[in-house]
């Protein structure tokens, strides 16, 4: 059954509360802003820190986290590369309607692969924001706090992004940081990005 087949019994309902009324009452837009990068590169931190400063303003927000997702969502998959590719689609599926809803949405997933990055830039249109937090690998292990990097190395977590499992760039990112040191000014920087994306 193709996704055509699916969906042909289903039409899409339109509310009265439309996406420009939300965001006025929001008194911002919506948007989705897309931490990428290994594992350690300061994605959940970067997320959360400009999460909490635009709380502080009154915006109306939320972080989709890489393991809470897991957790609950997206709890039924693996960590293969075609299981890797179904939770990004669902997580740019979610991401787009919290935008309908006039939320700011700040994703920190690994997202290793290039071609699943661009669909999810499909799905949200202008409103998709990639934010590269660059670190190199050997930065990345350091920061082990998990330590999944050492289980990695050890053979026990197959299909690990940067050991096991490629991590593609970013060519072209809305915004790239150097998060190898100074996270706070990092922050700082993806903040101000946000505030003028939005029209904060």
């Amino acid at each position: 059954m193709t996704e055509q087949d699916k969906s042909s019994n289903v039409v899409w309902h339109h509310a009265t509360v439309t996406r420009n009324r939300r965001e006025a009452m929001n008194q911002h837009r919506g948007g989705v802003f897309w931490f990428t990068g290994l594992s350690g590169a300061g994605k959940s931190t970067l997320a959360h820190y400009v999460e909490e400063k635009l709380y502080q303003k009154g915006c109306h927000t939320y972080v989709l986290d890489g393991d809470n997702v897991r957790h609950g969502l997206c709890a039924d998959l693996s960590f293969s590369d075609e299981d890797r590719k179904e939770n990004i689609r669902r997580i740019g599926q979610m991401s787009n309607l919290y935008v309908q809803a006039g939320v700011i949405v700040l994703t920190a997933f690994i997202s290793p692969f290039r071609s699943d990055r661009e669909n999810v830039r499909k799905i949200a249109g202008s409103d998709f924001h990639e934010i590269y937090c660059k670190a190199s690998l050997e930065v990345c292990e350091t920061r082990d706090v998990k330590g999944l990097y050492k289980r990695a190395r050890a053979g026990e977590i197959p299909d690990f992004t940067g050991i096991s499992s490629p991590y593609e760039e970013p060519e072209n990112p809305e915004l790239e940081i150097d998060t190898e040191s100074h996270l706070e000014e990092c922050a700082d920087e993806v903040f101000k990005y946000v505030v003028k994306a939005v029209d904060l």
